[in-house]
């Protein structure tokens, strides 16, 4: 298979989102894997270890025959049966380790000698990075990159997830990219960020959008640094502006940040209200030295108030009125302000503003 076939192979795999048979130690899985991947190691993190250092003092076949030692007998029988299981709910799914060597041609010839076939990929899980590394950076700078800007609360999510060619940079992150974008799920990997990136661009690129829409982004979302090419190119891409009105974006940031529509931690459960207020308060408190002693003081105030009438009411929502003061507080006096500064730094880059029927009509119109 010729260098532009393996490319040609490795983009069918990512953009019809085949299964993946992900057979390297969880170790390795947790550092880095693909969003289609199920980890069914051949080896776990202390058996790769032993035969790694074996590998090191006495070389690869004793490395082989201590792996065949480590792997035998019940345990050999009940891997081949994890795997045996998965495939028969994939059947469509295909099989690597770390460089498409040894691990993963053992366990396909293990699953052959019980009748069952599984392609194997070449060149595994670094080449397969490699490539969606470089398809990440021939795309971006192939296809035309726009930027969708505005106020906190207007909605910019929610634009970009509608566009043909929107990626959800917080999406993705899973961080809202402020101090209060804490979500229920974990943040991923550094690598794990990146490679759902990079499988969403190529999508996007095979279903021949004709441009790329991020949302105005910093360098960190929440743990996670948009790459440095990308970044360059979204502080230099034209700017199109989504506007709300005040009151809808107030409204918006209520229902997300306070009643926990996309923050799953903060209602369930018996400790919910205490879960909520260590949120909130807590997200307050990163920003307390930028908002100065008094705002912060001021603004807190309003939240204590709003959480103790919350655990009044019957419903938790007794709150509502206070909820919002804080928040159009926060929003007047801090987010607003930051943002009006960062704007006055690419104003000649804006190129329409409009609310969001017309954003969507614009971009439709002109390339996505």
């Amino acid at each position: 298979m010729i260098d532009t076939e393996l490319e040609e192979y490795y983009r069918h795999l990512f953009v019809s989102d085949l299964p993946l048979l992900d057979v390297r130690a969880p170790v390795e899985f947790v550092r880095g894997a693909f969003p289609m991947a199920t980890n069914l190691p051949l080896l776990n993190d202390e058996e790769r270890s032993e035969v790694g250092s074996c590998y090191k003092t006495f070389g690869q076949e004793a490395a082989i025959e201590l792996g065949h030692t480590l792997i035998s007998g019940d345990i050999k029988s009940a891997r081949i049966e994890q795997w045996r299981y998965y495939l028969q709910k994939h059947p469509e799914a295909h099989l690597y380790c770390f460089r498409g060597g040894l691990r993963s041609r053992t366990t396909q010839q293990w699953l052959a000698e019980q009748g069952i076939d599984v392609p194997l990929i070449p060149g595994g899980y670094k080449a397969m990075r490699t490539f969606l590394l470089k398809q990440f950076e021939t795309l971006t700078n192939k296809r035309e990159v726009f930027v969708l800007g505005g106020y906190t609360g207007v909605g910019k999510t929610t634009v970009i997830n509608q566009l043909r060619g929107g990626v959800d940079l917080e999406g993705y992150a899973k961080h809202r990219g402020s101090s209060f974008g804490q979500r229920a799920e974990a943040q991923p990997s550094q690598i794990n960020f990146e490679n759902a990136l990079a499988v969403d661009v190529l999508k996007k690129n095979h279903q021949n959008c004709r441009s790329f829409v991020f949302e105005d982004e910093g360098r960190i979302i929440g743990r996670c640094a948009v790459p440095l090419e990308l970044l360059s190119k979204i502080r230099s891409a034209p700017v199109v502006l989504l506007r709300a009105e005040f009151s809808e974006r107030v409204n918006a940031i209520y229902q997300e940040y306070v009643c926990g529509i996309n923050n799953g931690i903060l209602l369930h459960g018996p400790e919910a209200e205490n879960k909520q207020a260590l949120y909130l308060l807590g997200s307050l408190q990163k920003i307390k030295k930028r908002l100065g002693g008094s705002a912060h003081d001021r603004i807190e105030h309003l939240m204590r108030s709003a959480l103790a009438e919350d655990a009044l009411s019957s419903d938790g929502r007794g709150g509502k009125l206070f909820h919002e003061q804080w928040i159009a507080d926060l929003l007047t006096h801090y987010y607003d302000k930051m943002y009006d500064y960062q704007l006055s730094q690419k104003q000649n880059k804006v190129v329409f503003c409009g609310n969001y029927a017309e954003v969507l009509a614009w971009f439709e119109a002109n390339g996505n």
